[in-house]
């Protein structure tokens, strides 16, 4: 592999919580997803899952934290939805700022590891 085909390494950023929570990009980007679209099924397609498993992956979020991070209404006359709160929106600015710090602050360790790659 020459130095200019090298790709760029991914930080993969989580938060673990004991004894079994956890927060990280998938999470992240389901709730980017219900705040583009308005719906917990349309986020998780956009993610190739199951209504099911993003509605899990929700209520596991909403029950980590004190706020609830999605509200959802049933279905009716204008059908169901779901919107990311106020907490919920700042959840994401929260966690994009801490993976930027984090890619910023070992920018400098990363370059030199992937200078040491074998080509």
């Amino acid at each position: 592999m020459s130095a200019s085909a090298k790709t760029e390494p991914k930080i993969i950023f989580r938060l673990q919580f004991e004894p079994e929570g956890r927060l990280g990009r998938g999470k992240i980007q389901l709730l980017c997803h219900i705040k583009d679209t308005g719906s917990i099924s349309a986020g998780g397609r956009a993610m190739d899952m199951s209504y099911r498993r993003a509605w899990l992956l929700v209520d596991e979020m909403n029950r980590l934290f004190r706020a609830p991070v999605v509200e959802s209404q049933r279905g009716g006359k204008q059908g169901g939805g779901a919107v990311l709160t106020p907490f919920g929106e700042a959840l994401i600015a929260h966690y994009q700022a801490m993976e930027e710090k984090a890619r910023a602050a070992l920018a400098d360790d990363i370059d030199w590891i992937v200078g040491q790659l074998a080509d």
